[in-house]
């Protein structure tokens, strides 16, 4: 009995982890429409918003958090589309308070 339980509780683990399993085999395209603000302990993340150019999420638009560098206009290589950042709560422009 105790090994068709435990075959069991091998089992359900193994479907709860291909459910939550984020897809990172392809890369997608997607176009910054606009600069959302800075984040981060220092200011040095910027979050965007940008638009899904191709896959399931084509069309697309979603909030991101980049490191560098970055202008309305340029393309981002996404390696997944399910996960999106959190809307920044702080009326700080900059991550330092000057």
């Amino acid at each position: 009995m105790a090994k068709t339980q435990n075959q069991k509780e091998e089992k359900s683990q193994q479907q709860s982890t291909k459910k939550n399993r984020i897809n990172l085999g392809e890369v997608v395209t997607a176009v910054v429409e606009e600069i959302i603000g800075r984040t981060g302990f220092r200011g040095e993340i910027t979050q965007v918003k940008v638009l899904v150019q191709e896959g399931k999420d084509q069309g697309r638009s979603m909030r991101r958090n980049v490191k560098g560098p970055i202008r309305p206009g340029d393309i981002l290589m996404l390696r997944e589309t399910e996960i999106e950042a959190r809307k920044i709560k702080s009326k700080v422009t900059k991550g330092v308070y000057t």
